[in-house]
Formats: C-alpha cells, sequence, structure tokens
C-alpha cells in the first residue's frame, strides 16, 4: 500500500522541522559549553563554528550556515 503525496510531504515537513528544532538547540548549547571551557580542547574549523567572546559576552554562530541561508534566500528570490 502505498502513500499519499500529501502524506510524504507533510512527513519531510515534519523531518525537517525536526532537524530545526534540533539545530536550535545546539545553537543554544553551544555558547553554554564554549564559556564553560568544554570546547576549548575541541579543533573545530572557523568556518562550521565561530564563537566570540568578549568582556563576559559569548556569541557562537556557523558562517557555512549563514551563507547557505543567503544563497537559499537569493534563490528564492531570483526564483520569483
Amino acid at each position: 500500500m502505498s502513500q499519499s503525496p500529501a502524506l510524504e510531504n507533510n512527513l519531510t515537513f515534519y523531518i525537517l522541522g525536526f532537524v530545526f528544532v534540533l539545530i536550535g538547540i545546539a545553537f543554544f548549547l553551544i555558547p553554554l559549553l564554549a564559556r564553560s571551557g568544554a570546547l576549548s580542547g575541541l579543533k573545530i574549523p572557523w568556518i562550521i563554528l565561530y564563537v566570540y567572546h568578549s568582556d563576559g559576552f559569548y556569541f557562537a554562530t556557523s558562517p557555512l550556515l549563514v551563507i547557505i541561508s543567503l544563497a537559499s534566500l537569493l534563490l528564492a528570490f531570483l526564483r520569483r
């Protein structure tokens, strides 16, 4: 028995949402781990994780995800 296309699209949407929730949790935890020093021994490339800290302020981001997001926004804008 095959699934309907609407159900397959919903399943893809749910999986994508779950992945985004996991990424959000990771971006919440990464600055906390960086502040505690747990990430100091890891050799994570700067393109994957960039942590900025100054006077007790910690900011963590992924330049790779920013580039992918900007490219997808540009592609969506150009397709209109």
